[in-house]
């Protein structure tokens, strides 16, 4: 069954309910807080170069992932990778590769460079294979990859 990755632009509660259930029982936060700061308007991904994306198969969503002009940066010219989350079912077939290739390719002629936090050794190899690199010198980031 074919995926396709598109932005996201209206999020409804019952759209994340599968990513959230998911995501809780693996004692996963992000995507509680991806619902709780668009549904407060906290975190519309929608500031210059800012963009989420969806993995869809069929009608079901699979997967998501956004950029945000980095908080933590002191440059409005860094990104940061949020929320990449894949359900648990749909792991191994690329689909987070795809939702962060996407992510990258939005940042392209934005940011200067892209940062992200992960404390999951899966996910920190696929940020590494994507060309991310591993840093302990930069706030609140475990990588960084320079565009």
């Amino acid at each position: 069954m074919a995926v396709v990755i598109r932005p996201f632009r209206d999020i409804e509660p019952e759209q994340l309910a599968a990513l959230l259930a998911d995501s809780e029982r693996a004692g996963q936060r992000f995507v509680r807080r991806l619902a709780d700061e668009w549904a407060s308007g906290a975190n519309r991904f929608d500031r210059p170069g800012e963009i989420l994306f969806a993995a869809w198969r069929e009608r079901e969503l699979v997967g998501v992932g956004g950029l945000n002009v980095d908080p933590y940066a002191v440059t409005p010219r860094a990104g940061r990778v949020r929320h990449v989350y894949v359900l648990s079912t749909c792991r191994g077939l690329g689909i987070g590769a795809r939702l962060v290739v996407e992510i990258i390719d939005a940042a392209r002629g934005r940011f200067d460079s892209l940062r992200l936090r992960t404390f999951n050794p899966d996910a920190a190899r696929l940020y590494e294979r994507l060309g991310f690199s591993r840093r302990n010198d930069v706030a609140e980031c475990t990588h960084v990859l320079e565009m």
